[in-house]
């Protein structure tokens, strides 16, 4: 059992490499590849590449990211944790939602979603999560990411953000990469 670095009270959130710098490997004005170490405070071997793609005619951002180890095997999970300014409406539907204890951690157990505001973890999403802002330009979220923490309680923004999995991943549904296998997952945001 490993414990990774607390950065938020008692909890690690967001992961390990969040706050780390980057190295640029490619770039052009539509197309960026950076790479990371998984560093010292994770303690297995490996790194994380993020790829982003405009694609003008399309209106659309695709990002790709990919886990890769050095070690046998590790466990991993990936997401993004995009933010939108409000004014802005939120339509999503999935069918199932983890149910969360008081420090807003899923317990593992998944209930039918309730009416929001949310900070929740869901899965089985029936239609593609999309933001409609108030000048009438909508920004679908598609990924093969299958679940998809949703944060809209304030009031001034808003989160819809694919994960390869929920909260607590690595306790609940932990995701084992080996050498030959690494986790990648895509996010890609079209704005219509």
């Amino acid at each position: 059992m490993y414990q990774l670095p607390l950065n938020f009270g008692e909890h690690a959130i967001h992961g390990t490499m969040f706050d780390v710098c980057w190295s640029t490997i490619e770039q052009s004005p539509t197309h960026a590849v950076c790479v990371a170490s998984l560093g010292s405070r994770w303690p297995f071997v490996g790194s994380v590449m993020h790829e982003v793609r405009i694609d003008h005619s399309e209106r659309s951002v695709t990002c790709t990211l990919t886990v890769s180890t050095d070690s046998p095997s590790m466990p991993a999970q990936v997401g993004w944790h995009p933010w939108f300014v409000r004014p802005a409406t939120l339509r999503v539907d999935f069918a199932e939602m983890y149910v969360r204890d008081s420090s807003y951690i899923p317990d593992g157990r998944r209930v039918a979603p309730p009416a929001g505001p949310w900070d929740d973890c869901f899965i089985g999403a029936r239609q593609t999560p999309m933001v409609q802002f108030d000048d009438e330009m909508c920004l679908f979220i598609e990924s093969d990411c299958d679940h998809w923490v949703i944060y809209d309680m304030p009031t001034h923004a808003l989160c819809v953000e694919p994960q390869s999995g929920p909260p607590d991943g690595f306790s609940l549904a932990p995701h084992v990469i080996t050498r030959e296998s690494p986790l990648q997952r895509t996010m890609k945001l079209i704005a219509r």
